[in-house]
This record gives C-alpha cells, structure tokens and sequence, in this order.
C-alpha cells in the first residue's frame, strides 16, 4: 500500500478527490474521483445539496482505499461564507443555501445602517460583498428563521463536512475569516459585533489553525471505507483560496509577486505578514482573509469565470458549441473591444447572461456582441481590464509594487486570458500549477508529519 494524503477539494461547480503521495522526494498527486456540484433551486432559495456532496466525498474516500493507498490525513477545502446550521443533537437543519441566493438583496445597507463601516473595516478588514456570511445570518434574523433560533452550532462548510467525518464542531480560521465576522487582527470571532447585531453568540465554536487536528474518523465512517487504522481530519487551509495561495512559491529576491487564483472567482493580491486595514484598502475594496503560518492574503474578490461559465451553459441548452479549444482561439481572432465592469450586480445571478452583457454593451454606447466567439472575446478582455485595476489597487498600497502575477488554478490553463492579463496589466505572467489548491492543502497535512 502506498501512504498518502487526501486532499479533498469542493469548488462551486464540481469537487474532487486527490491522493497526494511523495516518490523521490516529490509530490505526486493522483486525482480519485470528479464529482458535479450543483445549486438546487426549491421554494425561491437556491441550496448546495450537502448530502449528496457528503456522499460522492466518501465514494472517493473509498476509491482511494480500493486503488490501494493506506490514508495517513485528509484535508478538506471549500469556497468561503457559506455554512450549516446543526442543532444540539447534532443533525443538519437543512441544506445550506447558497451565496448566490438573493435573501441577501439590501441587507448590508440595513446593518450599516446601524454600525459605522470605517470602524467595522478596521476590526474585520473584510470587503463588504452581498454573500458574506454576515449578511446571510441577518437576513435569517430579519425573517425570524426558526432554524436559526434552534441551531447549536454554524459550521462553514468544510467544518461541515469535517464534522459528519468526525463528531468534533469547530471553525477553521482561513474559512472563518471569509464571514465578516472575525477580528482579523486578533484571529477571534468579533462577539461584540455579533451581539450587536443580534445574532446568537453561542452558535460559534473554537478556531483552529491550518495545521491543527480536527479529529479523528468516526469508526462507522471507517467501517464505511473498508479500513481498521485511525485517520485524522487535518485543518488546512480550508478556504480554498488560502491553500491555493500557499501553493505559490513568494520570489522575494525578485520582487513582489502577485497571485491570481482564477476559476468561478478571481481572486487577486498577495501575500503579507499583516492585515492591510486603512481607509484606502476599504474603499478599494480589499479583503484581508487568513492564510497558512498565520499569514494574511491581501486580496480582492472579482466575479471570475462564472460569467464565461454561465455563458457556456446557456449555449449547451441552445444546442451551439461550449468547445474551449474552439472558442477561445476563434475569439482572439475576433476584433471586438467592448468590455463590461464584470462586477456589475447584474452578472452575479442574471436569468440569461447573454442577454446581461448585451444590456449593459448598449447602455454603456459599445459595440454589441453577435456571435459566441465575440461574447468569449468580451469577458476575457474584461477581465483582463479589471486585473489590471486591481494591480494598480493594490500597487498603491504596497512598498513595493507588484513585478509578476502567477495565474493558479483551472483558469490559468486559458492561455488567451493569460496573454490578455500580461498585456493590460505590463507584467510577467507566469502560469500554474493547475492543481495549486490541492497542493496547498496537502503540504498542510504533511507539515503535521514532520
């Protein structure tokens, strides 16, 4: 048998298994099992259906197990703010709803209507999006939720999945730190914002560092995956961001390098030793979300590739090409130069994409697109465009100004976008690793080794 660590990984559309292992001094990473994440939209919310991601998770478990790897340690990572409710006998109240759900429309307006922003930055150094968990806790408040007023305990999602692997509830910290909620500065939950807002205090548990033990497997999830040895369930870094950034070599002697975790979301900044919480930071719109080795991720959220995603899935049910290797190339043939602010809110959930980009082509005085390839052409080029306003962002509020960006993730695969983002921005760009979240995730877990 052949000793490995398992990195599992949920992304907002798919998830996976990956088995990492050492041959030669290297890390080896063998990908189990792919599974689909899907949102399940019912009674006008939208849910991530957790019990069947918790079940793909053990059938890749058990496919590891099978293909003959003996598990030392598994580390569980998500996207960040959402989470689940479970009462004090420990059962799920219901599916977790996801980020893109609207019960969040107008809420941050109603709680800064009662607390100072300039303040709240100062204390969470969090950039204040619709989605954060803060936000979906309060809209629950203000619809008197009845899940909410039996809950026991909120689990993130990676604590979620954690918890039913282990029966030990705890928060992780990079995962925690995506709520709005935590005192970034101190690594604590910000009680007396909690309380503030009326939100139960009791429903938070401990914080764990990436690197400690979140318990060991239950024997009936053992007896499950076929084995007799005890496994311990590792705290990485749990947003999956955080262990995709600690997958980026830090070239010191070259100057700052910037990443670019690039997927559904883009996720673009750097690494610093402490959080960034001036005026200019919150109104540049910087999040400063926990890292591994109590290291800050200094960084912006920008709507990513879901909008090339939403558009894919449209023309699939449209019958046209979604082919990558077809449309991209054609795209860059095209000589298209409108571009969209891809942060617009009309691009988070829109009923049909297409039509969102054609909208706000017309309204802004721009050329509309036409074909797939000049719809493929408009959003690579404006996200080349908002990259290149984050590097200028985030230039300004460094020493030193930014000399590469490492594009991780599935997205640095799309080497038209790669070109566009060296070509906005002036910068090397250098691409991968493809499996950068992975990787982050699992040298947590053989760090506890050592």
């Amino acid at each position: 048998m052949t000793d490995a660590y398992i990195a599992v990984d949920f992304g907002g559309g798919s998830g996976r298994v990956i088995a990492g292992y050492t041959s030669e001094g290297r890390l080896e990473l063998d990908t189990i099992y792919r599974f689909q994440n899907r949102q399940v939209r019912m009674g006008g919310h939208i849910y991530w259906d957790f019990l069947a991601l918790f079940e793909d998770m053990k059938k890749g478990l058990r496919m590891a197990v099978d293909k003959g790897y003996r598990i030392l340690s598994i580390g569980i990572d998500t996207w960040g703010v959402d989470f689940g409710l479970i009462d004090r006998n420990g059962n799920l109240l219901g599916n977790p709803v996801c980020y893109r759900d609207l019960r969040t429309e107008g809420m941050p307006e109603k709680v800064f209507s009662m607390i100072d922003r300039k303040e709240h930055y100062s204390v969470s150094g969090t950039q204040v999006m619709d989605i954060n968990t803060l936000f979906q806790l309060y809209a629950m408040k203000m619809e008197d939720s009845s899940m909410l007023s039996v809950a026991d305990k909120l689990l993130f999602m990676p604590d979620l999945f954690s918890y039913y692997l282990t029966g030990v509830a705890n928060n992780e910290y990079s995962i925690a730190s995506t709520s709005e909620l935590m005192d970034i500065k101190n690594r604590k939950w910000n009680y007396n914002l909690i309380c503030e807002l009326g939100l139960p205090k009791h429903i938070f548990c401990d914080i764990v560092m990436p690197g400690e033990d979140r318990g060991m497997l239950k024997p009936e999830i053992k007896e499950e995956l076929g084995i007799d040895y005890d496994v311990k369930v590792v705290a990485v870094a749990s947003h999956d961001t955080a262990s995709a950034v600690y997958a980026v070599p830090q070239e010191k002697e070259d100057g700052v390098t910037a990443f670019l975790s690039s997927g559904t979301w883009s996720l673009l900044g750097v690494v610093t030793d402490n959080p960034i919480l001036s005026e200019e930071a919150r109104v540049n719109g910087f999040t400063n979300e926990g890292g591994v080795d109590g290291k800050i991720c200094f960084l912006q959220n920008i709507t990513g590739l879901w909008i090339l995603q939403k558009l894919m899935s449209e023309w699939a049910d449209e019958g046209k090409c979604t082919q990558y290797d077809v449309l991209i190339p054609a795209a860059e043939n095209t000589v298209l130069s409108s571009v969209i602010d891809v942060d617009d809110a009309r691009f988070v959930c829109p009923a049909n994409m297409a039509s969102a980009i054609s909208d706000y082509c017309r309204e802004t005085g721009q050329q509309i697109p036409e074909s797939q390839e000049e719809f493929v052409k408009c959003v690579l080029m404006s996200l080349a465009e908002r990259y290149r306003k984050g590097i200028e962002d985030i230039n300004k509020l460094l020493p030193s100004p930014i000399k590469k960006i490492q594009i991780i993730g599935g997205g640095s695969q799309n080497k038209y976008l790669n070109k566009l983002t060296s070509i906005f921005t002036g910068l090397e760009v250098e691409a991968g690793p493809v499996e950068a979240t992975a990787i982050g995730n699992i040298k947590v877990q053989m760090n506890t080794f050592k």
